[in-house]
Order: C-alpha cells, then structure tokens, then sequence
C-alpha cells in the first residue's frame, strides 16, 4: 500500500514538472530554461526535481516519450481500416485529434520553439505506422513503400504543423475535408 502512495506521488510530481515545462517553453526557448526555473515555477526544491531526473534534458525527453507513446496509442485506433485512402484519412483524424487535445505543448515546442526533437519523435510515430500498413497491404501499388511512407508523413506533418501555426485559420473538419479531396480513391491501383 505504501508502494502505491509513492507511485502516486511520484506520478503527480512528474506531471507537474511536465506540465510546468511546457508553460515556461510558452515564453522562452527550451535552451534558455534552467533547472530553477522549472523549480521555481513548480514551487518544489531542486532536491526533489534531482530526486527524479538528473537535468532538464532528461526531463524533456521522458515527457516527450511520453507523448510519443500516447500518438502510438492514438494511431493504434486505426486497424479497420479497409482500404488505403480510408487508412490515411483516420490517421490524418486521428493525428489532428493528438494534436488538438495537447495544443499547448506542440505549440510550444513545434511552434514557439521549433524543437527538432519533437519533430523527430513525431516522424518516427507516424513513420512506424505508415511502414507497419504498408507492408501488412498486398495490394500495395507499384511504388517502393519508403517513397509512399516519405510522402505521407511528409503530408501529415506539414498540414498538423501549419493547422498548428494558422491558429484556427481552418477548423480541423476543414483540413480534414481539404486532405479527403487531395487524396486519390485508387491508391492501391496497380499498372
């Protein structure tokens, strides 16, 4: 029972240096943020901060593999799909809906900061997925799946990044629909 308790505590003080992170990368890049900062911000001792991670580098990559196990398990929802268009719709929905829901922290470290590894972390989220379906399609049309994979994660990063920075210049049923007529329905056509 004990155990349990100091799970919990744990958790809740990770998640308040996590979220105390993201507010203070609304306003300076990751760069210039100290330790104290995020201390200060937290209201917590430097001792607890070191009690769970060793910088804030290491901070920073613990929340943001956080983030990149919550898109695996948004872009798992996506299995039914029964054709490829249909499977590239409901990731781009299920990306956008990712996005939405955690807007502060992509526009902090994808916009505000331009931070590369996120845009990593993304990448290779999305990569995963686009080569699992590639490889599971047998009617896969007659182009090498790492050119299909580049160009649709190419596509759904850059329309998430820009849906991001526009700033409610589109809904995200507008982008969704603009994405719907962009997209062939015969992608598995085979010549």
């Amino acid at each position: 029972m004990n155990e349990k308790k100091l799970d919990l505590r744990v958790i809740k003080t990770q998640n308040l240096l996590y979220q105390t992170l993201v507010e203070l990368l609304k306003d300076k890049p990751f760069e210039e943020i100290k330790v104290q900062d995020i201390c200060n911000t937290a209201l917590i001792n430097r001792s607890t901060f070191y009690a769970h991670y060793s910088d804030k580098y290491e901070l920073l990559a613990a929340y943001i593999n956080n983030l990149k196990n919550a898109l695996k398990k948004e872009l798992e929802k996506n299995n039914n799909i029964s054709n490829t268009k249909e499977y590239y719709m409901e990731m781009i929905k299920l990306f956008l809906n990712h996005i939405d829901d955690k807007r502060d922290v992509y526009q902090s470290a994808l916009v505000n900061n331009q931070n590369s590894i996120s845009m990593d972390i993304l990448y290779d989220v999305i990569n995963n997925d686009v080569t699992r379906h590639i490889q599971e399609d047998v009617n896969q049309a007659d182009i090498p799946s790492t050119v299909i994979s580049r160009f649709y994660i190419g596509a759904v990063l850059n329309v998430g990044i820009e849906w991001l920075k526009s700033n409610n210049k589109y809904t995200k049923d507008e982008v969704i629909h603009y994405l719907d007529l962009l997209i062939p329905d015969d992608l598995n056509r085979k010549k």
